[in-house]
Order: C-alpha cells, then structure tokens, then sequence
C-alpha cells in the first residue's frame, strides 16, 4: 500500500475525530480540532485554516437555521401538551409489546424522510414523552437508535420520492455527467438491494443485539410525563393544523425555515401559546436542537477545510491506484473509500459527487454496468452517514434518547448504528455487483 495515503491530511484528521469521539472528547470540539489539524497537515497557515473554517459553516446555515426554528415550534408542541398527548395515546397502543413500538417509530421516521419530509425535527418532539413507557419496558435504547436510523436512512436510498428523490437525482446526474448512460427512474431498482440489506441488519439490532432488557432511572423529566391528559383539546388541534400548514408551506416554498416560522406565526397569532412566553420557547428551542444546528455548522466548516487541503481527491485517487482488475475486490475499496470520507464529512448527499469523479471511470473500466455502479455509488456516499459523529442521523435520535441523559451519542447511537447499517450496506452491495 501506498505510504502516503497514512501522511494525507485527509485520512490523519478523520482518525483523529473518530479517535477524539471514541474517547468521549465532545463531537464539537472534536470536528474543530480534526479541522485544524488536516489544515495544518496540508501546511495552510493557521488563519486561513480558520477563515476557511468559518465560511464553510456557511453552507449548512438554512439547515441550522431549520433546526432551530423547527426546535422552537417542538417546544410549542410540548408546551401545549400535544407531544405528550400523542405519546400517551402510543403508550396506549402498545401497552407492554415494545416490538410494537419499535414498528411505529420506524414508520414515523420513515414517513419523515418522504411522505411529510420534516426529517430529524419530530425526534425531540416525540421520543423524550416515550422513555418512561421504555424503562417500564426496559427496552435499550440502542435498538431505538437503530429503529430511529433506518427509518432516516433507508428511505432517501431506496423511495425515490422525498429527500429519496434529491439523493436518487443526484447519482443519476453524476454518473451520467462522468461518462455512463442511466436512467434517473431506475435508480430505486439497483438501490433495493441495499434497503433490504439494512431491513435484516434492523432486525438483527432489535432481535438478537439489543433484546436484553436495559435498566433506566426515571428521573423528573421523565416523571413529569406521566401527569399529561390524553385527551385533545383545541390547543392540540391548532397545533396540529400549524404543523399541517408547516409542511405545506415547505412543499410550496421548499424552504424549511419559512415552513417552520408560519407555523410559529400560527401557534403564537391564534394565542395557543401566549405572547409573554414567546422568548422562553425560543429558549427551549435552542435547547433542543441548537447542539445538533452548531454541530451541523461546523461539520460543514470541516468538510470545506478537508476540501481545501486538496486531501479528499488525492486520498480517492490514491486508493483508485490500488483497485485490481477484480470487479468484486475493486467494489470493496470503493466502498470502503466512501465510508472513510462520509464519516468525515457527515453527509451522504455531499459525499456523492466527490466520489462518481474518480469511480464511474473505474467502474467504466472495469465493464460494470450501471445497475451495478449505481449500488456501488449509492452504497459508497451513504455509508458513514450511520456512525458520523457530525451526521444529523445519529445526532437527532441521540437528542431525543438522551433527553435525560441517559443515552451516550457515540456509544449508543453512532456504534450500534455503526456496525449495523454499515456492514449491511457494504455486505449487499458486494452481493449486489455478483448478482445483477
């Protein structure tokens, strides 16, 4: 093997972050040290590193700025009782069977990445009302975080509609902007395969890795559920319909922050929640999502100093040196690349175009055909995106399962969910590239 690839910036920051996480250093301060390290690494001055930094939060600021509103209109939602509301009504529903809340929690995280495309945003409003019935049932959280993260992942790889429809667009338009004929439609068709494979890996977390009861403390936060009516009022039914109209405004507008701030318009202008409490909901919404907005923010400071050291097409090209004429040992290193890079830049959708450069030639070259490149692609951008530290899909079920802090981001949601989906998704495009 080639020794430079272990002297690239690149691959010396994203080991340090993964070594820095794995010792409990905070995933904030983290990504920011990894950041100045593959800067100083690839010899940029100290302050361009961090001008670099800087400007590249830039480009998750929409969807921080998301998070925070959304957190704020969580907060209305559990100030007017609805979230605990709705809680109590599931509690209802699966009395002592947690495989039951297991299916529904899937499902509504399914739902979120397609049907109503919220994404992370109704974990904190939903999750922190259901760890009582959980430690009454001692259901170990990781297999919640597991539930949680294939209903955010599984969806964009394999429906094409939602944000499934804008990942699904974007492999097709990159690999056929570098040289191979596809057709967007049939994207879903080559990406089943890897839905089923985490399908099995899901059913493995919640049956055989974590069935074992886990014990819990009730502490107040959870204790303070247990008072909440399960009947509707009109408060709830307000709420609702500025959820509703949350939703509509984001489909009409596609911008989340708008969605988000006319459904506080409506909670805050109908007197739902009075005027005088309106600082301390904002507040509360910070409170709840403002780590997952900074944390986005400066994942996106590290991804433009990562590409800014010129690391990420040096380390890809060096590892495309190594791939043998051998279609199934040259997919494993591309998908062993892409889980390496995505784990450092945190997003599946930024991780494809970077990667189709270099390896839609390779599969070209090769003579795989484009249902096979499109697993490959496909598995390659989302692996990583399940374990990143600095990803909004371990970030958002950690928010919610570690509302009384409980529940430890990298030990039981980026490790569990690690292991799972990853290995899964490697496995079934491996068995996707000698089948198809």
């Amino acid at each position: 093997m080639d020794s430079t690839i272990f002297f690239n910036p690149v691959f010396i920051s994203i080991v340090l972050l993964c070594i820095l996480c794995l010792c409990r250093v905070n995933v904030l301060l983290s990504i920011m040290i990894s950041a100045i390290t593959a800067g100083i690494c690839a010899k940029m001055n100290i302050t361009e590193v961090m001008n670099t930094f800087i400007s590249g939060m830039g480009n998750n600021s929409e969807t921080a700025l998301s998070y925070i509103l959304l957190g704020a209109f969580a907060a209305a939602m559990t100030q007017t009782g609805l979230a605990g509301t709705l809680a109590k009504k599931i509690s209802k529903l699966i009395k002592s069977n947690k495989y039951i809340l297991f299916i529904i929690l899937t499902l509504i995280a399914m739902m979120s990445q397609n049907l109503i495309p919220v994404h992370i945003a109704f974990i904190p409003i939903l999750i922190p009302p259901l760890l009582q019935i959980m430690n009454i049932l001692k259901i170990d959280r990781r297999a919640v975080a597991c539930c949680l993260t294939f209903g955010l992942k599984m969806p964009y790889i394999v429906i094409p509609a939602g944000f499934g429809l804008i990942f699904q667009g974007l492999i097709a338009d990159n690999i056929a902007l570098n040289g191979m004929d596809i057709v967007k439609a049939d994207v879903w068709k080559s990406t089943t395969i890897l839905g089923l494979g985490m399908f099995l890996a899901l059913l493995i977390s919640i049956f055989i890795s974590y069935r074992k009861p886990r014990e819990y403390n009730n502490t107040e936060i959870i204790k303070k559920e247990t008072l909440i009516n399960d009947k509707f009022t009109k408060e709830h039914y307000i709420t609702l319909f500025a959820a509703f109209a949350t939703l509509m405004i984001q489909l009409i507008t596609k911008s989340l922050p708008l969605g988000a701030l006319v459904g506080l318009g409506i909670i805050f202008g109908t007197g739902t929640i009075k005027h005088h409490k309106m600082d301390n909901l904002i507040d509360e919404g910070v409170g709840l999502m403002g780590y997952i907005a900074f944390v986005m923010l400066v994942a996106a400071g590290f991804a433009a100093v990562l590409k800014s050291t010129g690391g990420i097409e040096t380390f890809v090209s060096s590892i495309v040196n190594l791939i043998p004429a051998n279609k199934l040992i040259a997919s494993a290193f591309m998908l062993l690349t892409g889980l390496f890079i995505t784990i450092g830049i945190g997003t599946s959708f930024g991780t494809i175009p970077i990667l189709a450069v270099i390896f839609v030639p390779v599969c070209i070259s090769l003579n795989f055909n484009p249902a096979e490149t499109v697993a490959i692609i496909a598995a390659a951008a989302a692996l990583g995106d399940a374990g990143s530290p600095a990803s909004d899909t371990t970030l958002g079920p950690t928010a919610g399962l570690n509302a009384d802090g409980q529940h430890n981001h990298i030990w039981d949601t980026c490790i569990p969910t690690f292991l799972h989906y990853n290995i899964a998704l490697i496995l079934s495009a491996l068995i996707s590239v000698v089948v198809f």
